[in-house]
């Protein structure tokens, strides 16, 4: 029999302190993005200021809701949610106005709601569900693909409302995988993928010395073969094997990179293709001498690198918007557009670094009063709190940041059963990946996607959002001691 207690009793009031700090700091930060000199009531219901103060009272009603209710309704109720979270992302694709090139925001009267922003919660909710199940192991295929679809049906709605940032968030989920036992290689294969993508855009027409030799093929295929080099030694221990990949590797394109300067210069990746070939002769040979799968597994991943290499300026040039496709080429560093994709982030730099250390005070930002910086009180609030708030201001708020990311995963940790410890693990994923990007975004690190800053950023989705995402994290800590 589950025991009752008084949720003021067990409720963790360190996160929710933390959580009225930071919607405070917040909605000061949108009084001094969106403040005029002409306005003199920062609670005028018509401003900025005053809309967002209302989502913020409302949103702590919402939070007093999902307190209340047992949590084991966000158990039992959890699927449901997320089909109904699922249809709306598809209703939403066809009846949505264009807004700025995207069809993601539903208008109701006179309030806008975006569904992506609830979504994620209700894609917490049914992965929490989903591996909560008896038995369940992130181990063998149909486990995976459950799990996976979960995270990935939103993904594609998402996306084909033309909001690839919102979708990109979803892509935390995979910490959580991780968390529960999905194998390192997969988040290893993510961070190839990116590193291979960043070096096959950023350097596509560059050449290697003075051979015709394209700089991003050569770099990408020869990590390629030194990447299974490491995984044949990690995963099979057989060190002589991989200092052979390795050493036939670099002694080749030592000889070739030689032959190509000062006797005939030719394109050094055909080269890199035949040792690939080599490479996969000699992983089969071994594989079927030894029988052991982690040759086939290494032989696959080089395959699927070199693939991933040849289709990503694809996918750059043919599935990326123009405007996404300027965002990442001004982030590499292969056009200087200070006046078109780089202004927003020129101007935030611009207004950050002019607060200094204490900041020019609350209402005095000339940058941000000035209207110099596009979305200053949405994607670019961040920018506010470093010219008003100065140096200080930010860290504070970064430091803010911290306790609750620290915390959320304490309170995962204490979980007792896995519903808890997978949906307190999903809350701070998603928290942790809209501040690492929101924040590199606005200091020009990453590439503008544009997605909000938590509790910050204006608006009334993202706030009610976030505040449902967090409070029923609250609410399924308070219970645990009933549920052990």
């Amino acid at each position: 029999m589950r025991r009752k207690e008084s949720i003021f009793k067990t409720l963790d009031w360190a996160t929710v302190v933390i959580y009225l700090i930071l919607v405070t700091f917040g909605w000061f930060s949108i009084c001094g993005a969106s403040y005029d000199y002409s306005e003199h009531d920062l609670l005028d219901f018509s401003t900025r200021a005053g809309k967002q103060f209302v989502w913020i009272i409302c949103s702590f009603g919402l939070a007093g809701v999902l307190l209340m209710l047992d949590d084991l309704f966000y158990e039992t109720y959890s699927y449901l949610i997320y089909g109904i979270l699922l249809l709306l992302l598809a209703v939403t694709i066809f009846i949505a106005p264009d807004t700025k090139g995207s069809r993601s925001w539903l208008i109701l009267g006179p309030v806008s709601l975006q569904p992506a922003e609830f979504a994620k919660f209700a894609t917490a909710l049914a992965l929490a569900r989903c591996m909560n199940a008896y038995g369940y192991v992130l181990r063998g295929w149909r486990n995976v693909l459950t799990a996976g679809l979960i995270i990935v049906v939103p993904m594609v709605l998402i996306v084909a409302q033309r909001e690839t940032g919102s979708a990109l968030v979803y892509l935390s989920f995979f910490l959580v995988l991780y968390r529960e036992g999905m194998p390192g290689t997969v988040l290893f294969a993510g961070v190839c993928a990116v590193l291979y993508f960043v070096l096959g855009i950023r350097y596509a027409d560059a050449m290697l010395a003075d051979t015709p030799t394209p700089l991003g093929q050569f770099l990408v295929l020869t990590l390629v073969l030194l990447v299974a080099a490491g995984m044949t030694w990690v995963y099979t221990r057989r060190a002589a094997a991989a200092r052979l990949i390795a050493g036939v590797t670099t002694g080749v394109l030592l000889a070739a990179l030689a032959v190509s300067e000062w006797i005939a210069p030719f394109n050094l990746v055909y080269v890199l293709w035949g040792l690939c070939v080599l490479l996969a002769g000699y992983l089969s040979y071994l594989a079927l001498q030894t029988r052991r799968v982690a040759y086939v597994l290494t032989l696959a991943f080089a395959v699927c690198s070199i693939g991933f290499l040849y289709s990503a300026d694809y996918m750059f040039n043919s599935v990326l918007e123009s405007h996404q496709q300027i965002r990442i080429k001004v982030l590499l560093g292969l056009e200087e557009d200070p006046s078109g994709a780089g202004y927003n982030v020129n101007q935030s730099k611009i207004a950050i670094g002019s607060g200094g250390v204490t900041g020019k005070g609350f209402l005095n930002g000339t940058q941000t009063k000035l209207k110099y910086v596009p979305e200053q009180d949405t994607d670019f609030i961040f920018c506010t709190v470093g010219e008003e708030e100065g140096f200080l201001g930010s860290a504070a708020v970064l430091l803010l940041f911290l306790a609750l990311i620290l915390r959320l995963l304490h309170l995962a940790e204490r979980q007792p059963t896995t519903l808890g410890r997978v949906y307190g693990y999903s809350v701070m994923s998603i928290f942790l990946f809209h501040l690492f990007i929101n924040i590199g975004m606005v200091l020009g690190l990453t590439p503008v996607i544009g997605i909000p800053l938590p509790f910050f950023s204006y608006g009334g989705s993202s706030l009610w959002g976030f505040t449902i995402l967090l409070f029923i994290f609250l609410r399924m800590d308070a219970g645990r001691d009933g549920r052990k």
